[in-house]
């Protein structure tokens, strides 16, 4: 496949033109980089079922239209996904709850235990993807230079460990009063730098602690 062992458990597949995940990637690797190349589509088992130990996968600047994290049942402890430069346009994060009676009703499957930081920046995303409060360890999302055009109030539902958001250079005109209120945790940086923002949010500031919080709103339409 062109990929590199740069050392025991990492492998490097950028630049090599690959248009698939090659199946002979090992299993125990800790860091894999797929950048760069021409992948469109990435399944998370894809006929896999034995548990990778990635802990960092890059999948940045590929050709990534659409992709469903909902199956990644084999990624139990990845740490950091980076899908950056992609176009993507839908994100699945969310499942449907199972029907009353059926063999999965009732049971809560946690997805991507592990991941702390989640990159969709320079995408094609026209809202927050739904269902980021099932990362249920997620620190820092990364959601720039998108086309989002507001922020709901159950967008960032549940996200109960997030400290960074960024939403710089998206086409944002209006955000939810409550899109903040319950993420106890945020301490660095909301991001909403370059966006389309015309009145002035006061609601939204007031719930935030200023006093361990920076908030980014420069280049709106204000």
């Amino acid at each position: 496949s062109g990929c590199r062992w740069d050392v025991e458990f990492s492998v490097n597949c950028s630049f090599t033109g690959i248009s698939t995940i090659p199946e002979d990637t090992s299993q125990t690797a800790i860091t894999a980089d797929f950048s760069y190349n021409n992948i469109k589509t990435f399944r998370c088992a894809d006929g896999r079922s034995e548990e990778w130990m990635l802990k960092h996968l890059n999948l940045s600047n590929n050709l990534i239209s659409e992709l469903s994290l909902t199956t990644c049942r084999n990624l139990p402890v990845l740490e950091t996904l980076n899908l950056d430069g992609n176009a993507i346009r839908t994100l699945a994060l969310d499942v449907p709850t199972p029907a009353h009676g059926s063999q999965t009703y009732g049971k809560v499957h946690r997805l991507l235990p592990a991941l702390k930081v989640l990159s969709v920046e320079r995408n094609n995303l026209n809202r927050v993807p739904r269902g980021l409060g099932r990362l249920q360890s997620l620190q820092t999302v990364r959601l720039s230079s998108n086309g989002i055009g507001q922020i709901d109030a159950s967008d960032f539902q549940n996200c109960s460990q997030l400290k960074d958001i960024h939403l710089q250079n998206n086409k944002i005109t209006k955000i939810h009063p409550d899109a903040f209120r319950d993420l106890n945790k945020l301490q660095v940086v909301v991001d909403l730098r370059e966006n389309a923002l015309a009145t002035p949010l006061p609601q939204i500031l007031i719930s935030l602690n200023f006093f361990r919080l920076e908030v980014g709103l420069s280049n709106n339409a204000w």
